[in-house]
């Protein structure tokens, strides 16, 4: 099995890239943001994923091993192909996935071509109970992009004992008019530096969030 490739890159399309690599090319499928950071003529390393069937040989390259991993979480829910993970990933970066599954938030999902309400639905609901993080090896060795760029690391979620804090802060601020996805990000901020705060505090230091807007969605 193909996990890597470093070579130069020959061609960029909409889905797909060529890699050079010692003067042979292997087409690579990738999701747009991956592709974003490719440049025609440099040199580059993919992690990627061979998926082989009875008619098909196929390579899925990925930027960073946080998309690699979301890739393959992805792909194990019915209905979601690996074309249709491209498009997820395309759309939402591992950071922003790992936040619209704990905030359970569907509409995020129906931005990627071919992922609908019941998809979406089904996507949040088999992910909800899973953490998707960049495996060791990785996170101590971040690879970098064409241009040089340094791969993010995933965000901390919040402790398993402060999930029940954490969703009636999020629901708290969902009723007072907040988006779900930017007040699930507020609220594990706030009970995640504030673990002993009671509900009430930590509502009125979600506010403060949006009001000094510290936080990034």
């Amino acid at each position: 099995m193909i996990a890597k490739l470093r070579g130069i890159i020959d061609t960029i399309g909409e889905d797909s890239c060529i890699i050079d690599v010692n003067g042979v090319g292997y087409a690579v499928a990738a999701s747009a943001k991956t592709l974003g950071k490719l440049r025609l003529g440099e040199e580059t390393t993919l992690l990627t994923i061979m998926t082989v069937r009875e008619d098909d040989i196929s390579l899925f390259g990925f930027a960073d091993a946080w998309e690699k991993e979301w890739f393959n979480t992805l792909t194990k829910v019915q209905g979601v192909g690996a074309k249709v993970c491209l498009s997820i990933l395309s759309v939402l970066t591992p950071t922003q996935l790992s936040q619209a599954v704990g905030a359970q938030d569907k509409a995020s999902f129906c931005r990627a071509s071919g992922v609908g309400p019941k998809l979406a639905a089904r996507i949040v609901t088999e992910l909800k109970d899973k953490i998707v993080t960049v495996p060791v090896a990785a996170g101590n060795h971040p690879l970098t992009s064409a241009a040089g760029e340094t791969v993010a690391a995933p965000i901390t979620p919040p402790a398993e004992a402060d999930y029940g804090k954490s969703e009636d802060v999020t629901s708290a601020l969902v009723n007072l008019g907040y988006q779900r996805l930017e007040a699930y990000h507020a609220a594990s901020k706030v009970v995640s530096a504030n673990p002993d705060a009671n509900v009430a505090t930590l509502i009125r230091l979600a506010l403060k969030e949006f009001a000094n807007k510290e936080f990034e969605v």
